[in-house]
């Protein structure tokens, strides 16, 4: 089981030598707008990812008048230390670096919910791959090489196409088709595995988050037009090559993997006809799935959720809180404090932020 035992923020936007141990069950930081409840958030998340869920800028991050981020935390009894400046990012797990986030992730997995990432269901195509692959990765971590691949192969078969060069295309193009079906693959039996998963706790996780019965739905669309099939290396090789002229003036591969999505469905509706309020539920019963999925697989995450009362009502709270108390996950939330929320005090601790500053009740 992750846990973060001992945490001190160093420097991290308005949050400066900030140290605390937390509870090893549910945590929650209260404050008001503005004082850094988002901000500790982000910093655990940017622990776990090696990066933001707010940012790619480096400089929005890094306190006032100074050039760097230093957290660091003791994670079931390692040492965890994350140093990063505009020139270069550190990870030293133990007194050794390490040299990629993979092994970060994989010793700290973390799952977040946040009005300020997006929720999925109803979210655009990134978001969605972005929580489609974080599952699929930790699922199964042989997965991470196949995406390195993937990644390198996509950028020199566009930097090719924008160079209006066709030497070496082909061999790129059969590669990718190979690398293409390996990650659909897996795509494809990570969201079978997270349909059984529903229908296994349907009635008895998510009785007071939705009304039962529901039928909700999730099917991944492979990123290929519809008549290609994704899991053929043939059909895909077929494609590229007898549209290759196509490519050449539009300058990129806009089909593929990288174009992924997931269409979500509740009872017959698609989530576009979906009110807001059913979209953030079914949301949290996307990432509900999700986090009861690592645990089925004896890997469980630490969970972050930031503002929860702004997005549910109390009945809703305390079915997320008790499902994630029961399993006995490791939780972060943050709360405005307007209201009392339904915690459990002997599994729980609180914590005030004002100004940046850290302090348990």
């Amino acid at each position: 089981m992750a846990a973060l035992e001992k945490i001190h923020i160093l420097k991290f936007r308005n949050l400066s030598d900030q140290y605390f141990t937390p509870d090893k069950a549910t945590n929650l930081i209260i404050g008001k707008n503005g004082q850094g409840k988002t901000n500790l958030i982000e910093s655990l998340y940017y622990l776990g990812h090696g990066r933001s869920f707010k940012t790619k800028n480096l400089k929005d991050i890094v306190p006032f008048d100074d050039h760097q981020i230093q957290i660091t935390a003791i994670v079931d009894g390692q040492k965890i230390s994350l140093n990063k400046t505009r020139e270069k990012s550190q990870v030293v797990v133990d007194g050794k670096k390490i040299p990629s986030n993979s092994f970060l992730s994989q010793l700290l997995p973390i799952q977040i919910i946040s009005p300020d990432r997006g929720f999925v269901v109803g979210g655009v195509p990134k978001l969605k791959r972005s929580y489609l692959d974080w599952g699929v990765y930790h699922d199964n971590e042989n997965t991470l090489k196949t995406y390195a691949a993937f990644k390198k192969t996509l950028k020199n078969i566009n930097t090719l196409l924008n160079n209006g060069e066709q030497t070496q295309l082909d061999e790129w193009l059969v590669f990718l088709a190979t690398l293409s079906v390996e990650i659909t693959k897996d795509r494809f039996a990570y969201i079978a595995s997270l349909s059984t998963v529903l229908k296994e706790n349907k009635s008895k996780e998510f009785s007071s988050l939705v009304e039962s019965p529901f039928d909700f739905i999730f099917k991944l669309q492979a990123g290929w037009p519809k008549e290609i099939d994704p899991l053929n290396e043939q059909k895909i090789i077929s494609y590229l090559f007898n549209n290759k002229k196509t490519l050449m003036k539009t300058k990129h591969l806009n089909s593929g993997p990288h174009r992924a999505n997931i269409d979500f469905s509740l009872d017959g509706q698609g989530e576009n006809y979906l009110s807001r309020g059913e979209q953030k539920k079914m949301s949290f019963v996307f990432w509900m799935l999700q986090v009861l999925e690592l645990v089925k697989n004896k890997k469980k995450p630490i969970v972050l959720i930031d503002d929860i009362s702004s997005e549910l009502d109390e009945i809703k709270i305390k079915s997320i809180i008790d499902f994630l108390t029961d399993i006995e996950v490791q939780i972060f939330m943050t709360d405005i404090g307007n209201n009392k929320l339904p915690l459990k005090e002997e599994k729980s601790t609180s914590f005030s932020i004002e100004n940046g500053v850290i302090t348990r009740f």
